[in-house]
């Protein structure tokens, strides 16, 4: 199971890496917040992936078709450790589609269920972010929502991973129900997922 950091900060990110808690790195709008709001997300999205060698997930500021795949393919041009971060709403699946197409390496995000994640991976995303805060918002149960959604893309053949992310209470992830996930750093407002000590949960 891999380890996304939540920041943009290099000294955390380089920290995390060294004690080999970094497999990744997530850009959210709470690790800008936290970090670098003035940053120019392109300037830092080039430090990071001059300096790391490992995916650099980042989303794209636009829902309009047109405007997605154009901030996509200015994202992965960065870097071939890019992963574009697109919000699986209407007007994203043809951009998507069309992005997985050139190459372009695809995380879904606005992803709450397992026909959601479905569409997403039949799109072309080659993960799906699933927003453990707005699953505890609404009252759904993260650990269930998160092993059905990974359970349906097994079963329907899809190679997606699973990526938890964000939650509001300390969440222990297993194998069973996610592939990945995002811990906060430490310039964030709380520790984000409870390490685990054992996968088989």
């Amino acid at each position: 199971m891999n380890i996304y950091l939540e920041s943009v900060n290099l000294d955390e990110i380089r920290s995390a890496a060294a004690a080999g808690l970094a497999d990744g790195v997530a850009f959210s709008h709470t690790a800008a917040s936290a970090d670098a709001a003035d940053a120019n997300t392109l300037e830092r999205l080039e430090d990071i992936s001059r300096e790391f060698a490992f995916p650099v997930c980042v989303p794209v500021g636009a829902l309009a078709s047109a405007d997605i795949y154009s901030d996509a393919r200015d994202l992965a041009k960065v870097s071939d450790h890019v992963v574009v971060q697109v919000p699986l709403v209407e007007d994203s699946l043809i951009p998507m589609a069309r992005l997985a197409a050139e190459g372009v390496v695809i995380c879904a995000t606005f992803v709450y269920s397992p026909a959601q994640a479905i569409i997403a991976a039949k799109a072309g995303a080659a993960s799906v972010r699933v927003a453990l805060t707005d699953l505890e918002t609404y009252g759904q149960a993260a650990t269930r929502t998160l092993a059905e959604i990974k359970n349906a893309l097994e079963s329907g053949g899809l190679e997606c991973d699973v990526m938890a992310a964000s939650p509001l209470s300390p969440v222990r992830p297993s194998a069973k129900s996610c592939n990945c996930f995002t811990a906060l750093s430490s310039s964030g407002k709380k520790r984000a997922i409870e390490l685990p000590t054992t996968l088989a949960l």
